[in-house]
């Protein structure tokens, strides 16, 4: 079995660029149609010019238009992998699951609660090893924003798109978010963690039994609470990202999210984790996985593909040979081609009197 990929598909947005060479070719056409205009009718410039082919600059610009796809290709270098491995591996598999309710906006975390989740996440990522991870994102509902793996490359990916705008409803539905976790994992021996990420606030359900359940099933709860204890305005920002204020009751007071970490101390005693409230200083998420660490790691396969091989060269030289055709055609015509015309354009007599 062989994969194929680009290892840098950043070229392709030269290919952007082939909409302009038209463009660009069809206006030097017709500046040429106009030109000859100007020296009489086209039916007697084509008597006086009987070796100019008008279909050889066509087909010099399609073969510069091909040459030039095939260098944006061959410069994203496609490659086959051609050899696949299985790796025995040990690790632990992770599901962090991300508040993402506009309470996680407030700003008492700088730059604010949701951002630095995500750079916690991120450099949490950057230090995995063979450890697998998944990501679950919860507000009113909870959603697996990323199943569970190896590839750490996508779960950054992943990671990058979360926002408080993800989720439609609002809430913290933390019960949802540990059950929907759950079901993430595979059935294996492999040690298992859920991570909540949250402010804890406005929490729905029973996080506490969805925790135990957790535990029950061999999984241990760790709950990270983003916030202060004395809280912070949420901001209210227009669809431009310009802030218009902060969120209001119904009796037009500002709305204060604080941090409950009550009930996060007590999801992760039932879960048997720990809990850790993030400040200014660091985000507790690195804390987290220390303490993950100390866990039993059990081996797992990965099947990886190695040896990659370049295939750009194949691409390059048949542009150069493309280029090198376009070089070598005249835009005269032969003696012998005079007559032909790929575009059936009739050509009119020319009378002279007598």
């Amino acid at each position: 079995m062989q994969i194929f990929r680009f290892a840098q598909p950043v070229y392709f947005y030269g290919l952007l660029m082939i909409p302009f060479f038209i463009m660009l070719f069809w206006l030097m056409i017709a500046w040429k149609k106009r030109a000859l205009k100007n020296f009489g009718e086209s039916h007697l410039i084509s008597k006086l010019m009987p070796d100019v082919s008008r279909s050889k600059p066509y087909l010099k610009f399609i073969l510069l238009l091909l040459a030039y796809s095939l260098i944006i290709v061959g410069l994203a270098n496609p490659q086959i992998g051609s050899k696949l491995e299985t790796v025995q591996r040990k690790g632990i598999d992770i599901v962090i699951a991300v508040d993402v309710s506009n309470s996680m906006l407030a700003e008492d975390i700088k730059p604010n609660r949701i951002q630095r989740a995500r750079q916690s996440i991120s450099k949490l990522v950057d230090d995995l090893k063979n450890d697998r991870i998944g990501i679950v994102v919860f507000a009113g509902n909870a959603y697996t924003q990323l199943p569970i793996t190896t590839d750490y490359s996508a779960a950054k990916l992943f990671l990058s798109t979360i926002n408080t705008d993800i989720v439609p409803n609002q809430g913290t539905a933390i019960a949802e978010a540990i059950e929907l976790s759950i079901e993430s994992f595979s059935e294996n021996d492999h040690e298992k963690a859920i991570i909540i990420i949250t402010d804890g606030e406005d929490h729905e359900g029973d996080a506490i039994e969805a925790a135990k359940k957790a535990l029950g099933k061999g999984i241990k709860v760790y709950t990270i609470g983003m916030g202060l204890t004395e809280g912070a305005p949420i901001p209210v920002y227009d669809k431009y990202g310009m802030q218009q204020g902060f969120k209001k009751d119904l009796k037009n007071n500002t709305v204060i999210t604080k941090l409950n970490e009550d009930m996060l101390r007590q999801i992760a005693t039932a879960g048997d984790g720990k809990y850790v409230r993030a400040n200014n200083t660091q985000a507790g998420l690195g804390l987290i996985f220390d303490e993950i660490n100390k866990l039993e790691k059990t081996e797992f396969e990965s099947r990886v593909f190695s040896d990659y091989e370049d295939r750009f060269q194949y691409l390059i030289g048949l542009a150069l040979l493309l280029m090198l055709i376009e070089f070598i055609i005249f835009e005269r015509r032969g003696k012998r081609f005079r007559n032909v015309n790929l575009f059936g354009n009739k050509k009119s007599d020319v009378k002279t009197e007598s």
